[in-house]
């Protein structure tokens, strides 16, 4: 947004204000991405990098041969597959892998990290919940 807002400058009656809250949401950012990759990299079967300079996450995750078989026989795509169930008992959208060209017969997702932080809390729990069920449901 600075390469097209002209923000207050200093000295400017605003720039207190504009400074404080710029530097909050930047921090705040930088504490969703760290909270997420650490949050994920802590569960089993899935690997995420560390977010940098964006408002995403894209993890890798580890699918069970016989998930990838089901989401087959039913014609989608197995990391697709995974995020539609994933939807459908949590609530939680991710958008699959599959659509951003990822490498052959691996799976991710992405994520924004967008939420409050409290917010992420909660949704990284009911994540881990539903992907160590998923695992032990087609292994």
């Amino acid at each position: 947004m600075d390469c097209i807002v002209d923000h207050p400058q200093l000295g400017d009656p605003s720039y207190n204000l504009w400074f404080e809250e710029k530097n909050a949401v930047l921090s705040s950012l930088n504490q969703r991405a760290k909270l997420v990759t650490e949050s994920y990299n802590k569960i089993e079967g899935v690997h995420c990098q560390q977010v940098q300079g964006a408002m995403y996450a894209f993890p890798k995750i580890y699918l069970p041969e016989k998930a990838i078989k089901e989401a087959q026989l039913l014609g989608e795509q197995p990391d697709f597959f995974y995020a539609k169930k994933l939807l459908e008992e949590t609530g939680i959208c991710i958008v699959p892998g599959s659509g951003f060209g990822q490498r052959p017969n691996t799976w991710h997702f992405r994520t924004t990290i967008l939420p409050q932080i409290e917010l992420f809390n909660e949704m990284l729990v009911r994540f881990k919940t539903f992907h160590e069920r998923f695992l032990a449901c087609y292994k």
